[in-house]
C-alpha cells in the first residue's frame, strides 16, 4: 500500500501566516493543553480566531494542528503570539498532574510494564 505524501501546505501561505517567522515557542510541546481566555477580536488573523474558537475547552497543541491542517511549528508560532497577548493560556499536563496529586509518569510506566508482563 502506497502512502500519500503529507501536504504541508503552500509555503507562501505558511510564510504569510507566520509573518516569516520560523522559531516556535519551545515550551509548547505536543500535549500542552491550550485554553482560550477571551473571545476573538475584530481584525484578528483568521488562524488566531480559529484557535480561540477551538480552545474554548482545553485542547492539545497536536489536536489544534490537526484541526487547522497546519504543521506543528506553524501552530506553535501562532500559539506563542496568542500566549504573549494573554489570549490563551498553556497548561502542561505533567505539571498539572503533580499539583493535583496524581501519580508521576515514571510510576505509571512501571505499572503499565508490570501489567504487560502478566
Amino acid at each position: 500500500m502506497m502512502r500519500k505524501p503529507v501536504d504541508l501546505g503552500d509555503p507562501d501561505r505558511l510564510y504569510m501566516v507566520t509573518g516569516g517567522r520560523s522559531e516556535a515557542d519551545a515550551s509548547l510541546d505536543l500535549v500542552t493543553l491550550i485554553v482560550s481566555e477571551c473571545e476573538p477580536s475584530t481584525g484578528m488573523q483568521s488562524e488566531h480566531v480559529r484557535i480561540l474558537e477551538l480552545c474554548r475547552h482545553p485542547t492539545a497543541v497536536v489536536e489544534i494542528a490537526a484541526e487547522l491542517k497546519l504543521p506543528i511549528t506553524v501552530v506553535r508560532i501562532l500559539l506563542g503570539d496568542l500566549c504573549a497577548l494573554g489570549k490563551v493560556s498553556a497548561r502542561h499536563p505533567r505539571a498539572a498532574a503533580s499539583v493535583a496529586g496524581l501519580p508521576e509518569t515514571a510510576l505509571l510506566q512501571e505499572v503499565l510494564h508490570g501489567l504487560r508482563n502478566l
